[in-house]
C-alpha cells in the first residue's frame, strides 16, 4: 500500500508545524486545536435545512443537529443517528459539521447528530448512557423529525463507532429497530494488540499517545476493559445486530479491529459491507479540503446505505 499524497502532504504539515501534541494539552485547549484544525481542512456543502435542538438526557438535555438533505423538502426520509469522533474527550457538533452535510445528501437521510457529553468532565460511562437515551428518545420522535421510524441508521466514526456498536448492542431485544449500523474507523477494543495498532502507532494523525491520553482521561482506575460498553468486539454474544457497514483505513491505528468486528459479526449471522480504504489515514472522510478522496468515500458510504434502507423497505 502507498499513502495519498494529500494525506502524506497532511501529515508532513502537522509535524512540520511546531505545534504542541493534543494529548501535551488540556481537554479544554485540545478541543480548541481540534476545531482550529477542522477549519483548516473541512468543506462547506450546502444542506436543505438545518435546525438545531434539544432532547432529555439522563443528566440534562443532550444538544443535537438536525440535517435534511438537499434534495429533500418535507417529505419523510430515512434517519441517521450519527455519534462524532473525538476520542471521548473531544469533538462536538461543529467539528463534524461537514461529514454529515456531505452524508446527508449523499444517502439521501436526515442526519441527526448527537453531542453527548465528554470526559473528563464526564467520564464512562456518560458518552454511552446519552448515546442510548438519544438513540431512543430519536426512534419515539421520528415522525416528528421527519424520518421513516423503520430506517433508522445508527452512525459514527472513531470513538462514535464505539459509541454506535455499543448503542446497537444494548437495542438488541427491545423494541427499538434498528435497520444499519455503519462504522467509520471505529475503536471496537479499546486494549487492542494487533498489527495496525502497532505499525501505525506514530505518525498518521491518530497516535498511540493520543489514544492513551483519551483513556486515562475517559475510564476510571477500575474500569473493565472486559466491558462490551467499553470493547463492542469483546461482547460475548454478537448475533442479532443489525446489517452493518464498515470502512476503514489503510494508514490507521484502528484499521484491524475495524475488520475484527466486522468478521466477528459475520460469525454470528451478521450481513456485514465491509470497505478498507487502503491509501487513507484516520478521520480522512472529514478533510474533503485537504483530501479530496473523502468525498469520494463519502459518497460510497452514501450508497450504502441507499441500498440498504432500499433492502429493508422491500
Amino acid at each position: 500500500m502507498q499513502l495519498c499524497t494529500n494525506a502524506r502532504f497532511f501529515l508532513d504539515l502537522i509535524a512540520s508545524s511546531g505545534e504542541p501534541k493534543l494529548w501535551e494539552l488540556t481537554p479544554p485547549e485540545a478541543r480548541k486545536k481540534v476545531l482550529e484544525l477542522t477549519r483548516m481542512v473541512e468543506c462547506y456543502e450546502a444542506v436543505g435545512k438545518i435546525e438545531n435542538g434539544l432532547l432529555p438526557g439522563p443528566a440534562g438535555p443532550i444538544a443535537f443537529r438536525l440535517y435534511t438533505p438537499v434534495t429533500l423538502r418535507d417529505a419523510p426520509s430515512g434517519g441517521i443517528i450519527f455519534f462524532h469522533g473525538g476520542a471521548w474527550v473531544l469533538g462536538d457538533l461543529d467539528s463534524h459539521d461537514c461529514l454529515c452535510r456531505i452524508l446527508a445528501n449523499e444517502s439521501g437521510c436526515r442526519i441527526v447528530s448527537v453531542d453527548y457529553r465528554l470526559a473528563p468532565e464526564h467520564p464512562f460511562p456518560a458518552a454511552v448512557e446519552d448515546a442510548c437515551a438519544a438513540t431512543a428518545w430519536i426512534a419515539a420522535h421520528a415522525t416528528e423529525l421527519a424520518i421513516d421510524p423503520t430506517c433508522i441508521v445508527v452512525a459514527g466514526d472513531s470513538a462514535g463507532g464505539n459509541l454506535a456498536a455499543v448503542v446497537c448492542q444494548h437495542a438488541k431485544g427491545s423494541e427499538l429497530k434498528i435497520a444499519l449500523q455503519v462504522l467509520l474507523c471505529p475503536v471496537t477494543d479499546i486494549a487492542a494488540d494487533n498489527s495496525s495498532r502497532r505499525e501505525f502507532a506514530e505518525g498518521y494523525f491518530l497516535e498511540t499517545p493520543l489514544m492513551g491520553w483519551a483513556k486515562a482521561h475517559y475510564l476510571s482506575a477500575d474500569a473493565d476493559i472486559n466491558d462490551p460498553r467499553l470493547s463492542p468486539l469483546r461482547a460475548s454474544d454478537l448475533s442479532g445486530l443489525p446489517p452493518t457497514v464498515i470502512h476503514t483505513a489503510g494508514f490507521d491505528i484502528l484499521r484491524d479491529e475495524g475488520r475484527a468486528y466486522g468478521d466477528a459479526l459475520e460469525r454470528a449471522g451478521t450481513e456485514v459491507r465491509y470497505v478498507c480504504h487502503e491509501h487513507m489515514i484516520h478521520h480522512f472522510y472529514a478533510m474533503a479540503r485537504a483530501i479530496p478522496y473523502a468525498r469520494t468515500a463519502l459518497q460510497a458510504v452514501g450508497a450504502d446505505i441507499r441500498e440498504a434502507l432500499g433492502r429493508a423497505e422491500t
